[in-house]
């Protein structure tokens, strides 16, 4: 901030204030594991065509997902966490035996752990220590398929002390891990073969599974029932965001659309056709803007109340995962390309770009918008830090 009201000033003036502003990042990483397999979510059937290339400082990554024990103090005026980022951050990647599928990755809030799900189970890893060594052992496993069954999704309660666990089975599970050693409390059975992604209410009070058959179920958590089937998807649901204040829902499908449901009257708000399969989607936390990722390679971004549409190109295939900050000021999303891409809200210019060894199949964003998760197809799970 400068004073320029004085014409007769000296050429050179000292500035009145600093203001950080949102600049660019890039992301080096901080730790990686291992799971046994990684297998793609679905089969993507379009050709990869080529692309922009931006300049990335970030090294390679791969699926697991953290937070931090504080949030930030806000740099700026903002209704969520507002941030500024310098030009450079660093990354840790965890080798994770046993595979990291697409959306299973979720997130300690009271301490840095990362859950990562691959074939049959989820680890459990501490990642508090940034000079731990590059290769760490599990704190835990937990065991909630079949072997040959894939985990598709979990999500931590904000409490930290509950997991919810999805994938290729008509159950979920329910692990409490506030006991010495987790364990399941529950599983709740839907007539649907398999879960492929799972959202839960701001209160904690319930939980929304995305069915291979379309059908989005709503289990109360606390006796452990269905309560409501919301039906329209004609091919499997494969994605979902809820809004923050927990009256919106967003599901994404593999029959070409986007739909918004209300929860407070229970039925469909409004339908978006794309010209592609749905595989990722996230609602900014600020309101107003949805990201969608679809087979195609395109990101869509679009406004929920206007006709307002950005389309952003930099993948050059499938695209597998997307998650909002949750300051809203931007959003990553992740490919079969082997790319992990960071975008302004909502215009889409590229932060950074980080090329990965392998398709990126799962990502995700700390609570204070310092690390970055992403799980791949090469059994990897890496944490990139951001730094401020």
């Amino acid at each position: 901030m400068w004073d320029i009201s004085e014409p007769a000033a000296p050429a050179a003036l000292d500035p009145l204030a600093q203001l950080d502003c949102l600049v660019s990042a890039a992301a080096r990483t901080l730790y990686s594991v291992q799971h046994a397999r990684w297998c793609a979510p679905w089969r993507c059937r379009t050709r990869p065509r080529a692309a922009p290339t931006l300049a990335a400082r970030a090294a390679s990554s791969c699926g697991t997902s953290v937070s931090p024990p504080h949030p930030p103090r806000s740099t700026r005026s903002h209704s969520s966490t507002a941030w500024s980022v310098q030009q450079h951050a660093h990354y840790i990647v965890y080798n994770t035996r046993g595979g990291v599928r697409r959306g299973a990755v979720a997130r300690a809030r009271a301490a840095r752990r990362a859950y990562t799900g691959g074939k049959g189970c989820v680890k459990l890893w501490d990642i508090s220590e940034p000079a731990a060594p590059a290769a760490l052992d599990p704190l835990a496993q937990l065991d909630c398929l079949q072997r040959d069954n894939y985990i598709r999704s979990v999500k931590l309660l904000p409490d930290g002390r509950t997991l919810i666990v999805g994938g290729e089975a008509s159950n979920l599970s329910i692990w409490d891990l506030a006991s010495p050693t987790p364990r399941m409390r529950a599983e709740l059975t839907s007539s649907a073969p398999a879960c492929y992604a799972l959202a839960i209410s701001p209160d904690s009070k319930v939980c929304f599974s995305c069915c291979s058959d379309g059908n989005i179920a709503v289990w109360d958590l606390h006796n452990q029932t269905l309560v409501r089937q919301f039906q329209g998807h004609t091919d499997g649901a494969s994605c979902i965001d809820i809004s923050p204040d927990g009256t919106r829902l967003w599901t994404g499908g593999l029959d070409n659309t986007v739909r918004s449901w209300d929860l407070r009257e229970g039925r469909q708000l409004h339908q978006h056709d794309f010209s592609s399969q749905i595989f990722s989607l996230g609602y900014c936390p600020t309101g107003s803007w949805l990201a969608v990722g679809m087979e195609n390679s395109q990101v869509e971004v679009l406004h929920c109340g206007k006709p307002d549409r950005y389309q952003l190109l930099l993948h050059e295939s499938c695209v597998l995962a997307l998650r909002f900050a949750a300051s809203g000021l931007w959003f990553i999303s992740t490919g079969k390309d082997n790319l992990l891409n960071a975008w302004r809200t909502p215009y889409g210019a590229s932060i950074f770009q980080s090329k990965e060894s392998s398709s990126v199949l799962s990502c995700d964003i700390s609570s204070d918008d310092k690390y970055i998760v992403t799980g791949s197809g090469d059994k990897k799970a890496t944490v990139y830090e951001v730094i401020y």
